[in-house]
């Protein structure tokens, strides 16, 4: 179990890690993001949304409970790179940049799966303890 969790730990801190420092330039529409949202067509008012959108994702997934909310938060990231992968190869980016959007799935699918082996394997450890208790 603890070999997991620390598997866990690692792969969310870099997902973490990877989402808040994407998320800063957006919230603070700093001129780099600006120019890269007008490269990819979109209109800037949706930086700070993207960015605030980004940083609930993380606080959902950081927070122990609501599974149902980390459930999202996971599949919004996964919505958000898409998105962003799609957006850099419809514009014609050359895939030299892809390198970044593969790391980001590999950080959420090893985040997630990681996060629902800890999930099982505490079902299972109470699973056990009530049919340890049920033999008294």
């Amino acid at each position: 179990m603890k070999k997991i969790k620390i598997i866990y730990w690692i792969f969310t801190g870099l997902l973490v890690a990877l989402m808040v420092l994407g998320s800063i330039p957006d919230i603070m529409s700093v001129p780099d993001a600006v120019a890269l949202f007008n490269h990819l067509g979109y209109p800037t008012y949706l930086l700070p949304f993207i960015g605030i959108a980004k940083l609930l994702g993380v606080v959902a997934i950081l927070i122990p409970g609501f599974p149902r909310i980390k459930e999202w938060a996971y599949a919004g990231f996964v919505f958000d790179l898409t998105g962003a992968m799609y957006s850099s190869i419809s514009v014609g980016d050359p895939t030299s940049g892809w390198l970044l959007f593969i790391i980001g799935y590999i950080l959420i699918a090893g985040s997630y799966i990681y996060h629902h082996k800890i999930l099982k394997s505490a079902t299972s450890n109470i699973t056990l303890s009530n049919k340890d208790s049920l033999k008294i």
